[in-house]
């Protein structure tokens, strides 16, 4: 009897902890948004899918910024059905092409008179060089964002007031910026081992946090605000790239310990919708709540200084 009951009270006591700690709080806002305009970068699957289906639902003209023209447009039908809008455009984007980049700006630019929510939401976990010759990580998962929100900053300002949400993780917690080493090898560590390249996914998200708090200052003044932020840990195909034993891990897991996408798009709906937090632009976000970060992620010389180099390696 006493085996039984302790049994019952381990499953009672996982179940808490699966919905307090792995699913955690959801977006409150009740935002409509009929006539407004949101990108969601790497929106074909995922949490950027699940989050721009909820966007499409609330009524707004949602561009899918997606590198695979297949499978962003496959995803473009599968929100239109969902979501019942027939306000969702896909446009081609390759985060990892500043070519790409300024293309997809131009384009949007041109085509669309507004834009009044940013989200760079797109992210991988993968080694090699961009095409610009950028550790991949490094050269998409911060390098792209940064050129995309600054070709597109005026547009936000003027359909003010608007929002850029910037999508880390609390994996930003054990990365670094070696600027030694952006400077002499466009990239944020050397290595290849399974270690490093977790170490440069970190180190990528930690960008992701310090960008987030320089774009803060340099928005002071305007009413665009912006806001990073931890999804949660998420079954999604981010560690496709990786090898066979780390996707097995991750698989595994994820049975029990990752949300789903729709459960791990709800802090990223909160920053982008929550009313009365913009006095919060530049903080970081998790389980829809701000969260003081480590010093490194909001050192003000480290923020500025990989401002400065992004500004270079994208030439403006």
């Amino acid at each position: 009897m006493c085996s039984i009951l302790l049994l019952l009270g381990l499953v009672v006591l996982a179940y808490i902890f699966r919905q307090v700690v792995v699913i955690g709080k959801s977006c409150k806002s009740n935002a409509k948004l009929h006539g407004k305009t949101v990108i969601v970068t790497g929106s074909n699957t995922g949490i950027g899918k699940a989050t721009a289906t909820d966007l499409a639902k609330r009524g707004a003209r949602v561009i899918l910024a997606c590198r695979s023209k297949q499978r962003g447009e496959a995803a473009l039908e599968d929100i239109k059905r969902e979501s019942g809008s027939t306000q969702v455009v896909f446009m081609q984007l390759d985060l990892g092409s500043l070519r790409s980049v300024r293309s997809f700006a131009e384009n949007f630019l041109k085509s669309e008179p507004r834009l009044d929510i940013l989200i760079n939401n797109a992210g991988l976990y993968m080694m090699g060089r961009t095409e610009d010759g950028f550790g991949m990580m490094f050269g998409v998962n911060h390098l792209g964002h940064f050129l995309l929100t600054n070709l597109l900053l005026d547009r936000l300002k003027e359909c003010g007031p608007s929002r850029v949400v910037n999508v880390s993780s609390t994996a930003h917690n054990w990365g670094r910026i070696d600027f030694d080493c952006l400077n002499t090898h466009k990239a944020l560590r050397e290595g290849t081992s399974l270690v490093e390249s977790l170490g440069v996914y970190a180190d990528s998200k930690l960008c992701n946090v310090l960008f987030t708090h320089e774009l803060a200052k340099r928005l002071q003044g305007t009413k665009v605000t912006c806001y990073s932020l931890h999804p949660g840990g998420i079954k999604t195909e981010l560690a496709r790239n990786a090898n066979s034993i780390l996707q097995i891990t991750v698989k595994n897991l994820g049975r029990f310990f990752f949300k789903n996408p729709e459960q791990g798009s709800q802090t990223t709906l909160h920053c982008a919708l929550q009313e009365g937090i913009e006095h919060l632009s530049g903080r970081y976000f998790s389980n829809c709540t701000a969260r003081n970060v480590f010093a490194k992620a909001r050192d003000d010389a480290a923020a500025k200084k990989l401002w400065e180099i992004s500004e270079r390696f994208c030439g403006i």
